[in-house]
């Protein structure tokens, strides 16, 4: 059988030689500019080995990649009454529509959509300031990670801030509904940051240890979490593309508009991949193929 590196490799040339790759998110300032030819992909392994290839060690903004973390800080303090303010299902609709919010009375389909992100960031900010919620965040990283230089790009969050009229429209409605506690100022300064939080590719992959089973799981999440968030991730993680990419790939991943997508083969692997440019439903289009080239050479999908 082929190696790991060698299969990475292999990928890696592939991806080089797309002539399609994709769109940059132009309607955030910081991240229109963005490098279609970057890309990189890392495997950890339960043995503690890590391959990598590509651009691994370059630094990006893990945008909603975010969620997969704000989501489990919310599981371990609120357990299943977390569910009373955001729902389990997957959505057809765009991931900063509102049009679903409306007809479900202000509950999110889910907490990988902005508005069920923004609810569950509104929770992790209970009786904590933006600092101390974000720093909470940032923490909860660098100990998944096992790397404490993980840190937020103001610029982008500044970006995000000016721009982010949707997420300002789909936090003015939570409040409108009743279902945030605080100012939407407050909860959306505090989700603009987290969305900026920027890792490499290596400390990605990382941090997605605890969700395959291995790594730092007991100093984190309990094991009942790690299950709900795997199934969400699979259901729901890529928005209104999450069933293609469970055809294709058949993995939990979360994606971001920054081109990140987290994926997890439970007792397995946890593995990043990066590629700026999004397709349709604003997830990475080589990350995608990538994985699911990866899926397919190594047998990895939950549905083999």
């Amino acid at each position: 059988m082929t190696s790991i590196p060698a299969i990475l490799d292999e990928i890696r040339q592939k991806m080089a030689c797309a002539e399609d790759r994709g769109k940059a998110a132009s309607y955030i300032p910081e991240l229109a500019s963005a490098d279609l030819q970057k890309f990189a992909i890392s495997v950890c392994l339960p043995n503690g080995e890590q391959w990598s290839t590509g651009d691994s060690r370059t630094p990006f903004s893990i945008q909603s990649v975010s969620k997969v973390f704000t989501l489990a800080i919310a599981l371990g303090r609120y357990g299943e009454s977390l569910w009373r303010r955001v729902g389990r299902e997957p959505t057809t609709k765009a991931f900063n529509s509102s049009q679903e919010l409306e007809v479900r009375k202000g509950i999110p389909a889910n907490p990988f959509v902005n508005a069920g992100a923004i609810v569950t960031t509104d929770m992790v900010l209970k009786g904590a300031s933006p600092a101390e919620a974000l720093g909470g965040i940032l923490q909860f990283l660098r100990v998944a990670a096992s790397e404490e230089d993980i840190h937020i790009n103001r610029d982008i969050a500044a970006s995000e801030k000016m721009t982010g009229h949707k997420n300002w429209a789909l936090a003015h409605l939570l409040s409108a509904y009743g279902n945030l506690d605080h100012s939407c100022e407050l909860t959306l300064g505090t989700y603009f940051h987290q969305c900026a939080i920027e890792m490499s590719c290596e400390e990605l992959a990382r941090s997605g240890r605890f969700l395959a089973g291995f790594g730092k799981k007991d100093d984190l999440v309990r094991q009942s979490s790690v299950k709900r968030i795997n199934a969400l991730m699979l259901t729901c993680g890529h928005y209104n593309g999450s069933g293609e990419f469970a055809y294709r790939v058949g993995i939990p991943a979360k994606s971001g508009v920054g081109g990140a997508i987290l994926a997890i083969v439970p007792g397995k692997a946890s593995i990043a991949v990066w590629s700026p440019g999004l397709d349709e439903y604003g997830n990475s289009l080589l990350g995608t193929a990538a994985l699911e080239e990866l899926s397919n050479r190594m047998e990895w999908s939950v549905f083999s």
